[in-house]
């Protein structure tokens, strides 16, 4: 059996759904994994299929002088290894172009978890482009093993043009999630390296839509407009347009907002949302496991996610968040970004409007607010794109052909 250490940042995480649904599935189709988390878990709940993944899991330090006896064991064995000299070189190159603390602790990280690696295990895979991806190279020279990669979207937009190219080059093989990303990528990649793998949503895990559709159109205080947003307090998810949208929505509309998701930034959000006026319209809920969230999808009307570019290059992908809600049959309004517009076509399954507009969310949530049938054919059209092109079972096969599965048993890649 194949046994392949997967290199995260954090593990379990709320906001990881993507990557906990990909291990499972691979699990079912034959894969051993062993999980290798750079930092300990902050929240405080998991999803039912994190908690249904059977890879033990792995901490290493992640802060080299908080386990110093742990790192200068690894480091006194690793040192008189053939491959360190090389291993150092690689990083001390690394250093000189990027002479940060970070760049320290992902070299001792790797001399701990080349040290302490199971001899069982013939593959790294690292989660994300950078310091996951910087780990498993380091780690990978100092072991001899292979080590691939999966690329997502702020990895993406703000590693360095010098270290993606590296990694790229260095890797047996790399994924992106979309094709936006892909297409970004591929300029800096060794031809035939790199291969497009959309994540895809295990439809089964999620129940049906609600049979009868929601009637409300803001025009009955008792049973005001649901909006709901899933996604963390961070600057390229556009909450900052989503509450100055909010305080312009015509005073005659009822409408509630519910955000679901922790983040840097949650408490300036409520400050300035208070200031605005909305306090008493927004319940902000904080990270919540997958079932709470499906509660909410379900008693919803609109999803909204007007994502932006944020000042550091950071910027989605393709949030899954926007796949599930769209499972619900909501419709949804986010912004027109190329990763997200490979899921939404503007007007026919969803709304999308410029990043940062405020007054253009705000028309769109008003529009749709006061038009529960516009909402209901939207939705409906995305949970047949959904379905059509974007189910885990479509996509699972191709990751598990790249990790030397047959995929002939595909069916039981299916988490539900």
């Amino acid at each position: 059996m194949k046994t392949v250490a997967f290199i995260l940042k954090g593990y379990p995480r709320l906001s990881e759904t993507f990557i906990a649904q990909e291990i499972l599935s691979l699990e079912r189709l034959g894969l051993v994994v062993e999980i290798v988390s750079l930092r300990y878990p902050t929240d405080v709940s998991t999803h039912p299929v994190q908690r249904e993944i059977g890879a033990p899991v792995t901490y290493l330090p992640e802060y080299l002088y908080r386990e110093s006896p742990r790192v200068f064991r690894a480091l006194a064995a690793v040192v008189r290894r053939r491959r360190f000299r090389a291993a150092l070189a690689t990083w001390w190159k690394d250093f000189v172009r990027d002479p940060t603390p970070n760049r320290i602790r992902r070299f001792g990280q790797a001399v701990v978890l080349a040290h302490e690696l199971p001899p069982r295990v013939s593959r790294l895979h690292a989660h994300f482009l950078h310091t996951p991806a910087s780990v498993a190279r380091y780690a990978s020279i100092l072991t001899g093993l292979g080590w691939s990669l999966s690329a997502h979207a702020k990895d993406i937009w703000t590693t360095p043009a010098w270290e993606k190219r590296e990694r790229l080059a260095g890797c047996d093989w790399a994924v992106a999630c979309t094709e936006t990303a892909f297409r970004h990528l591929q300029d800096l990649a060794p031809p035939g390296r790199l291969h497009l793998v959309y994540h895809g949503l295990d439809l089964d895990r999620f129940p049906p839509p609600p049979s009868c559709a929601s009637d409300r159109d803001g025009s009955d205080p008792d049973r005001p407009v649901v909006l709901v947003s899933v996604c963390r307090a961070v600057e390229k998810k556009g909450l900052d347009t989503l509450v100055e949208a909010l305080a312009q929505l015509p005073t005659h509309i009822a409408w509630r907002f519910v955000h679901i998701g922790g983040g840097p930034h949650l408490d300036r959000l409520k400050s300035k949302a208070t200031r605005s006026g909305l306090a008493d319209r927004i319940q902000w809920l904080g990270p919540q496991p997958q079932e709470v969230v499906l509660k909410h999808y379900g008693s919803a009307d609109l999803f909204v996610l007007p994502s932006v570019v944020a000042r550091d290059g950071d910027r989605d992908g393709l949030p899954n968040v926007l796949l599930e809600a769209q499972s619900q049959g909501l419709a949804c309004i986010s912004s027109n970004l190329p990763g997200i517009a490979e899921l939404i076509s503007d007007g026919a399954t969803g709304v999308l409007i410029e990043p940062g507009d405020i007054a253009a969310l705000a028309g769109a949530i008003s529009g749709l607010a006061r038009d529960p049938r516009r909402r209901q054919r939207l939705g409906a059209a995305a949970l047949e794109r959904v379905h059509e092109r974007f189910a885990l079972t479509g996509h699972i096969g191709r990751l598990a052909s790249l990790f030397g599965l047959s995929p002939v048993n595909e069916e039981n890649a299916r988490c539900g």
